[in-house]
């Protein structure tokens, strides 16, 4: 099978495609490259591996990669309130136009499978979880138009979405803004964290099992198409206080208070349910005190030190 992934290079991607080519598939990448990142250097050993340098939104570029692909894997994103605010545009174009132009371009037979998030469900009901079925309210543009964007992918029929939780764990293009990477960042480094509106809980899945629910989908496609899938931990809706009590059973000298004024401009907070992606057979492999542990040894290999002596 023939795959096309669009923004392959970036932090979901550098951990996919790696993954999909040892299981014999054939990767064809296009990526702006924006970050400089040499993440798929791995990757080019495989004779069964293409990378096109370019924009999702290119029309005649999209139109010609499509005519060999099997399935579509829409990765790119501009991710996260604050670069979505300062490029509006850019969340626009790319998160939600350049994904319907592929749902345009594609034919009928070809097949989408497209990560989104379940920060679309906005602010959940207190102790009701969300599951597939409950109303989409997003409060960010990055979530509404992720939400447009999956409602186009659905519409087709062929095609599936994840709706991930929030994700966590080393990547060749690694993130370290993603809440759990940032908070184990902290405390490895800082040894400290001021938290705001420490009681909003989110769900969250290692990016190994992101990996590896895009693999599920691809091989049990027929049985799954159609819907969209939450992708999180049952044991992992956790508060923000309940992630760093989590994270000081690692780092035992970690120190995080909650802010008595101030609020968080991430408003998320919501319990989800991952039933209807279990139902299908697939299982996690990474708990969140094994991402932690991962982390912690990233992190004793990365440091941000571009402007320290140290």
């Amino acid at each position: 099978m023939k795959i096309l992934i669009t923004g392959g290079a970036g932090y979901i991607g550098s951990v996919l495609t790696p993954i999909l080519l040892a299981a014999g598939y054939e990767v064809t990448v296009v990526d702006s490259f924006i970050f400089r990142q040499n993440s798929l250097a791995e990757c080019c050993h495989y004779d069964t591996f293409e990378v096109v340098r370019g924009d999702c939104r290119d029309q005649a570029l999209i139109k010609d990669l499509l005519k060999d692909a099997d399935a579509i894997i829409p990765l790119a994103a501009l991710v996260g309130a604050p670069l979505c605010a300062r490029d509006q545009v850019g969340t626009q174009t790319i998160n939600q136009d350049a994904v319907e132009m592929i749902c345009r371009l594609a034919s009928p037979q070809q097949r989408i499978l497209m990560p989104v998030t379940n920060s679309g469900y906005g602010i959940g009901e207190a102790g009701k979880f969300c599951t597939e079925e409950s109303p989409l309210r997003p409060i960010s543009l990055y979530g509404v138009t992720k939400v447009a964007a999956e409602k186009a992918v659905l519409e087709r029929e062929n095609s599936i979405t994840f709706r991930l939780a929030t994700v966590f764990g080393m990547a060749p293009r690694m993130r370290t803004d993603l809440l759990v990477n940032d908070f184990v960042y902290r405390a490895f480094y800082d040894r400290a964290v001021v938290i705001f509106e420490g009681h909003f809980k989110r769900n969250y899945i290692h990016i190994r099992d992101v990996a590896k629910v895009f693999l599920h989908g691809l091989e049990n496609f027929e049985a799954m198409k159609g819907k969209a899938y939450n992708v999180g931990l049952e044991d992992a809706n956790l508060s923000k206080l309940e992630l760093c009590a989590k994270i000081k059973e690692h780092l035992p000298n970690f120190v995080y208070l909650e802010a008595p004024i101030g609020e968080d401009p991430d408003k998320r907070d919501y319990i989800v349910s991952n039933q209807r992606i279990l139902s299908t057979g697939f299982t996690p492999d990474w708990s969140l005190d094994r991402g932690i542990k991962e982390l912690i040894k990233g992190y004793t290999i990365l440091r941000n030190s571009i402007y320290s002596n140290v």
